[in-house]
């Protein structure tokens, strides 16, 4: 995908106080870092940053003192309340460079009749190409019977990617519900109940 442009500002205040002034005027601090360079501390455009993290491993230019610099969202910190962001962490990168990131697992498909499925990794580990990088990854359950599973070793991942999760992993088990027991089954139960309440003590 094509990088999405960020015009940054360099940050020379620190602190809870400075932060707190930086969101108020609709920016996010965040810091860079990668490559052996020292960090560089630098405040993004509030909206703009919000809309480009809405997808998942988006490439970033970050455009500061007129030079562009391509770096991804390693940590993104959001006020647990209003779900804002409150502080990014990026990741300098370079084409040609593969890096570590996690992509989302999505189920398609249906399993068989009177079946459910329990998706036991929501994401998987991979390297990719740092300006090629994967959102996600799609896992078929169609027509999988109960007691089947998926490993993460037998999911096809995006061209360029190399699985880093453990391959015998379980990604997806298919199962039975545990469904409450049928009214014959009930009523055998209170019925078997009452006999045992309404036997006589020996001795």
């Amino acid at each position: 995908m094509a990088e999405i442009k960020l015009a940054a500002e360099p940050r020379t205040e620190f602190g809870k106080g400075a932060a707190r002034r930086i969101r108020r005027d609709n920016k996010i601090p965040a810091v860079l870092y990668g490559h052996g360079t020292d960090p560089v501390h630098v405040t993004l455009p509030g909206h703009e940053s919000m809309l480009a993290l809405r997808q998942t491993n988006v490439l970033l230019s970050i455009e500061l003192d007129g030079k562009g610099q391509l770096a991804v969202a390693k940590d993104i910190q959001r006020d647990p309340v209003r779900n804002v962001i409150e502080h990014i962490d990026l990741q300098v990168v370079r084409a040609g460079e593969k890096i570590t990131v996690d992509i989302s697992v999505n189920i398609v498909g249906e399993s068989a009749p009177g079946t459910i499925h329990l998706v036991e990794e929501q994401t998987l580990s991979v390297e990719a190409e740092a300006t090629h990088l994967p959102e996600s990854v799609e896992v078929s359950i169609e027509g999988l019977e109960s007691g089947a599973q998926v490993h993460a070793g037998e999911v096809a991942l995006p061209a360029g990617s190399t699985l880093l999760t453990d391959p015998n992993a379980v990604v997806v088990l298919i199962t039975e519900p545990r469904g409450e027991a049928s009214p014959d089954e009930a009523e055998e139960s209170a019925e078997s109940a009452g006999s045992a309440a309404e036997a006589p003590a020996e001795g």
